[in-house]
């Protein structure tokens, strides 16, 4: 028998969760992709490892592995899961979790939802990182209706493009290739944003490492900022729709990122054993 996980999503994004804190968990490539695989293993956008915090004052330190066993720097739906659960295992209201990408703070906001301070927008080009100076204000690619987009950091790589009409935008069509063009040699997060009014975006990600996501927290964090960066509305809370739900992005004044979201629980079992 495997070791025991928790399957969980945010708006359908979702995970499968292994406690590492007592007994060490490091899964090779193959079996974070079985586990990941919707049609031989248990099927997941992402692969969350809980591990002991690091810093003294975190509750405990959280891999994220994509489905091609690349480790990824940050996702605000995962810490939303993972915050949710450690916020009822510790009966706490509010823990620190660690995560590649930094520290997060997770808050009970009641009714299974979780607000996460996703720490500030990063806006520079090496942050980003870009293979090139230039303003991250206007990166001046594009592809199809898609074009000249803000670029962003808040954990991993987001170019976030603004449209008229998102219904009309094909991002399994353009999404690949904005994703790995060479401005991004990490690759980048596409996002689409279309403005419905100063307090609302409606939004869709394509997510590295290639998958058109039916909800995406650090591209509604980004969206957000890059609204605010393109003088498109001055309103701190906004509501960011997406193809499974909504969640509510708070910037604050010091430039951090909240963002409140549900997390909902599947079940539970044990991971597959290979061979």
């Amino acid at each position: 028998m495997g070791r025991q996980f928790v399957k969980m999503h945010g708006l359908r994004n979702d995970f499968v969760i292994v406690d590492g804190r007592e007994t060490p968990y490091a899964p090779c490539v193959e079996e974070i992709i079985h586990i990941c695989d919707r049609h031989e293993g248990i099927g997941a956008d992402e692969l969350l490892v809980v591990g002991p915090p690091i810093s003294g004052n975190a509750y405990a330190f959280l891999r994220i592995i994509n489905p091609d066993g690349r480790e990824v720097e940050a996702c605000g739906n995962a810490t939303r899961c993972v915050g949710w659960l450690l916020l009822q295992e510790s009966g706490h209201k509010e823990i620190t979790v660690e995560t590649p990408g930094g520290q997060l703070r997770c808050r009970d906001a009641g009714d299974k939802s979780v607000a996460v301070e996703m720490g500030r927008v990063r806006t520079g080009w090496q942050d980003i990182p870009l293979s090139r100076e230039m303003d991250t204000l206007h990166l001046g690619i594009g592809a199809g209706p898609l074009q000249d987009p803000v670029g962003m950091n808040i954990g991993n790589p987001h170019a976030v493009f603004f449209v008229d009409d998102l219904p009309g935008v094909d991002l399994t069509r353009y999404g690949p290739q904005l994703q790995k063009d060479p401005l991004f040699p990490q690759e980048a997060n596409i996002g689409a944003a279309q403005l419905i009014d100063p307090e609302t975006l409606r939004l869709s990600v394509w997510e590295r490492p290639g998958v058109l996501t039916t909800a995406c927290g650090t591209g509604a964090c980004v969206a957000v900022a890059a609204a605010h960066r393109r003088g498109l509305t001055t309103e701190r809370l906004m509501t960011v729709i997406m193809p499974a739900g909504s969640v509510e992005i708070e910037l604050k004044e010091d430039g951090t990122v909240v963002m409140t979201g549900l997390a909902e629980t599947c079940y539970t079992g044990f991971l597959p054993v290979i061979g």
